[in-house]
């Protein structure tokens, strides 16, 4: 009897979705992910094949956006928890970095740990080390991880922001009418 390997999800796999959801379909290789995200081509390749299994890309590079905004919402905080640690020296994520920072009101940072932060917060391990450099290199990018870990390990008021804003980019919603019930 020959059985398939188990093939689970790993955090590695959710920056790679959001950053193949950022680019344009023809330019997209192994190469260019493994560039862009300080990885190896072979990670790339097992986390695309992860993420295929699970139904969250077809093909190459089609992101099943619905499917993934579903599993960033409704799992991500318990397939990849995460709390606030320690106070350290980072880069802003979650209610402390842009689009939530313009938002939300706190007297908390939470960083990812970085030599070359800026700021001085509780530390939010990041869904992978390497994606941290690439946040810095692209603010998109740093701006869908950050509502993601807003959605790990924020409040409901930042969560649920942080989903609106995810589902606007992600699926081109809107949800002007509901704004108020997140307030």
């Amino acid at each position: 009897m020959n059985l398939q390997k188990k093939q689970s999800m790993s955090p590695l796999d959710i920056p790679v979705l959001i950053r193949i959801t950022m680019s344009a379909e023809e330019e997209l290789s192994q190469v260019m992910l493994a560039n862009n995200l300080g990885l190896s081509q072979s990670e790339i390749s097992k986390s695309l094949n992860r993420s295929r299994y699970a139904g969250l890309l077809a093909g190459n590079y089609k992101v099943m956006k619905q499917a993934l905004m579903d599993f960033i919402q409704y799992g991500i905080k318990y397939a990849f928890p995460q709390q606030p640690g320690a106070l350290v020296r980072g880069v802003p994520t979650a209610h402390s970095a842009h689009p939530l920072k313009e938002e939300i009101q706190s007297s908390e940072e939470f960083v990812w740990p970085h030599a070359k932060g800026t700021v001085r917060g509780q530390a939010i391990i990041p869904l992978y080390p390497s994606v941290v450099q690439a946040a810095l290199q692209n603010p998109q990018f740093h701006s869908y991880l950050a509502l993601i870990d807003a959605v790990r390990v924020g409040k409901t008021r930042e969560k649920n922001l942080a989903i609106q804003l995810l589902r606007r980019e992600l699926l081109n919603e809107e949800y002007a009418d509901q704004q108020e019930s997140y307030y």
